[in-house]
């Protein structure tokens, strides 16, 4: 008899959700929304065109350029100083 009234007691009725995850469905569908467009989000933020890998990208171009600028300082004191040798050697 006892066995009997502690399974009417039990609520059949539960979702699937309910049963599995502990949730009603209207909480589970919620956080699903929530993790979803925190997905989106993070996926945007991650390639889309204002994106980390966008600024990498950007801070690698600048040093690339630094080191260009710097090789081409040093070439053009080169040039100047074989430029100003010339100039002296044709003067005389």
């Amino acid at each position: 008899m006892q066995n009997e009234e502690l399974f009417e007691e039990i609520d059949v009725s539960e979702s699937i959700t309910q049963k599995h995850l502990g949730l009603s469905l209207k909480k589970f569908f919620f956080l699903l929304s929530i993790v979803v467009i925190l997905g989106i989000y993070l996926g945007v933020l991650l390639y889309g065109t204002s994106s980390l890998e966008i600024l990498l990208d950007l801070q690698d171009y600048h040093v690339y350029l630094y080191d260009e600028v710097s090789r081409l300082k040093h070439l053009n004191a080169e040039l100047q100083r074989e430029y100003f040798e010339l100039k002296e050697i044709s003067a005389q």
